[in-house]
Parts: C-alpha cells; structure tokens; sequence
C-alpha cells in the first residue's frame, strides 16, 4: 500500500473507479478546526480489500470524483468515531451512508464508550499501532512518510474490525442496536448548529426570565450565523462570557455596551452597532426584572435522579456496557420532571431499561 497521498485528478479518478466496485471502502479524515467555525479537511484517508490511500485537498485537487463512491448505498463505509468525520465531509459532499462505526460497535460489546481507534486495534486485533505522530499538524506541508504511513494506518484495519465487533454484535444478539445507532448517526442534523437553536448550547440559558431568553435565542444564533460566514470559531466572534454579559444587561445604545467589561474594544467597534439594533428589535420592556436567585437543588428530584441511576447502573452491569451508554444524566433529570422525550425511552433503550425507568401505572 502506498502512503503517497493523491494529488491530481487523473489519479484520483483513477482511484475512484478502482474502488467502485469494493465491497466496502474504509474512511477516515486528517483535520484542523482550531482556528475556523468549520472542520478544515487536511487530508482523506481511503481503503478498499487491495489498497489504500490517501487525498490531499490542500493540493488543490477537487474531491468530487468521489461524490459519487460516498453516496452509492451499495458501498459501506466503515470508520472509527465516525460523527466527526461525517460533519467534516458534510458540506463537501453531504449524506455519506451507509455508514458502520467501530467505536459505536465496541461499545455495544462492552468496551469503553469512547474508546480509540489505537486502543481498539490492539484490543481486538492485537497489532500495536505507532503514536509516534499523534500531534501531527496536519495542516503543514509537505507531510513527511512515517505521518503519511501513520494516517494510512487508520483505515487499514477497520474492515478486520467491523467483521470481528459484528461476529460480537451477532452473538449477543445486539446488532438491531447498531442498526438504530448507524441510523442516528446518519440524520444531516446531527452533523451542524441550527442557528435557531444555538441558545440550547448554553448551560445558563435555563435561568432566564422569558424576554432575557428571547434575546439570548437571537444573540447566539447571530453569533453562530457571524461565525459560520467568518468561518472562525464561535468564541472568536464573541466569547460565552460576553454573550451572557449582553444577556443579563441587555443595552440599548452604544455608551452601554462600552459599560460592558466582558466584551473587547474589537468587538464594540466592529459589531457594536449591530448588536445593539438587535437588542432593540427584541422589543424587550426598558426595565427587566432582576434574575430570580438561582433555585436550590430539588432534593426530592435529585433522590429520584438517583434512583434512575441506580436502575441504569446495575441494568448496564447486567449487559457489561457502560452506563452513559444506556442514560446521560442530562436524560434521567429530564425523566424525574416527567419528561418523556429523553433518548434513553425510545428503541432499544427502552426495551433495555427506559421502561423501568417510568412510573408504575
């Protein structure tokens, strides 16, 4: 297998219409997002039974020859952690399926939640792999071999992987449990913020009164829309702080916002103005009312959570898996205020353990 990457049309095509027919091609990505509201793709790592290789978009080749390959429904794609690969190829070629993902499979066999593509090797197949390039700035060219070896690396053994983690699956009788895993994993709006929705990032936002709630809604979905047409990280168009700082205060002119301690001299001058209409366009009241204190933690409702926990914690011991596998916190909480839409009382997870969960009726 050659680890010099593909970086001309004519090879690539050429790659491409050698894999058409594959049984399956084994995918994985090279990425930076540190400095941009999108994953910046650095290098596409791809492998079929025969060979493998890898594609350098920063080259300047254009990737569509394989639009195509990605899509075809007759062609698996087998990666490790896949969620982060799939949102990175997302605006590039959009829906990638089917898609099978060995970190989500060897969890349901009971290994670690988030176990890695190194670890898993070694754990299921026995091959250690070298870390020797884990810090790899995949951004910098050119790419030196033992790198370019080590990102071929990542996709040369996922097919051994997903043919050992579904012989497991099938005798445990777990593999209608992937299928509803894969299935979630491929929904588009899994892979990307709604705008509209954004506010729902913020851990403060439930302690708003309804027009401060209003205005943070409007807030962070301008700044995840700033941020996507800048593409730079959302904090660099204005930090959390920031944001729950023009909240609470909520100014209606500049002289206010430059009272504003958590917003920087940059951020005045250049989105003052537009922040400050649109905190007028809210129509808020001039004076709002003071934030109610923040409430004491319910001790009723924190014995039932862990109740709840109790119920998931020997459930998972039951089924050697983990249990954030089965319930978050985030769903038993939701589960003692009577909400029903928690994750974890749908599917699998219900059959599993989400009815226990429920009031006897």
């Amino acid at each position: 297998m050659s680890s010099k990457p593909l970086s001309d049309h004519s090879s690539l095509a050429a790659f491409v219409a050698r894999l058409a027919d594959a049984p399956y091609v084994a995918l994985d990505t090279e990425f930076l997002r540190e400095r941009t509201y999108r994953p910046q793709l650095c290098l596409l790592q791809l492998a079929s039974p025969t060979e493998a290789a890898s594609v350098d978009p920063l080259a300047g080749i254009s990737l569509q020859p394989l639009a195509p390959l990605l899509a075809a429904s007759s062609t698996p794609k087998i990666l490790h952690a896949a969620r982060q690969d799939l949102e990175v190829l997302w605006p590039l070629f959009g829906a990638i399926a089917p898609v099978f993902d060995t970190q989500i499979a060897a969890a349901l066999t009971g290994m670690p939640a988030q176990i890695g593509y190194s670890d898993l090797v070694r754990r299921v197949l026995g091959v250690e792999l070298t870390k020797a390039e884990t810090r790899t700035d995949w951004s910098k060219r050119p790419l030196s071999e033992a790198q370019l070896r080590y990102a071929i690396d990542d996709v040369a053994h996922l097919a051994a992987l997903r043919d050992a983690l579904g012989e497991r699956l099938d005798k445990l009788g777990r593999l209608p449990w992937l299928d509803e895993e894969l299935h979630e994993l491929a929904r588009a709006d899994r892979l990307f913020v709604d705008p509209e929705k954004a506010v729902d990032r913020l851990r403060w936002s439930a302690e708003l009164d309804p027009d401060r709630a209003r205005l943070a809604q409007q807030l962070a979905a301008w700044r995840e829309r700033r941020a996507a047409d800048k593409d730079r990280p959302r904090t660099w168009i204005l930090d959390d702080a920031g944001l729950r700082a023009l909240v609470l205060r909520a100014p209606r002119s500049t002289a206010e916002l430059a009272d504003i301690e958590e917003l920087t001299p940059g951020f005045r001058d250049h989105s003052g103005g537009t922040i400050v209409e649109l905190i007028r366009a809210c129509g808020l009241p001039q004076q709002l009312p003071p934030l109610a204190p923040r409430a004491r933690p319910d001790a009723e409702l924190q014995s039932h959570v862990k109740r709840l926990a109790n119920i998931v914690q020997l459930r998972a011991s039951d089924l050697g898996i983990a249990p954030e596998l089965l319930a978050t916190r985030r769903d038993l909480e939701a589960i003692a205020r009577g909400d029903t839409q928690a994750e974890v009382l749908h599917g699998w997870r219900r059959a599993v353990v989400g009815n226990q969960l429920l009031p006897a009726t």
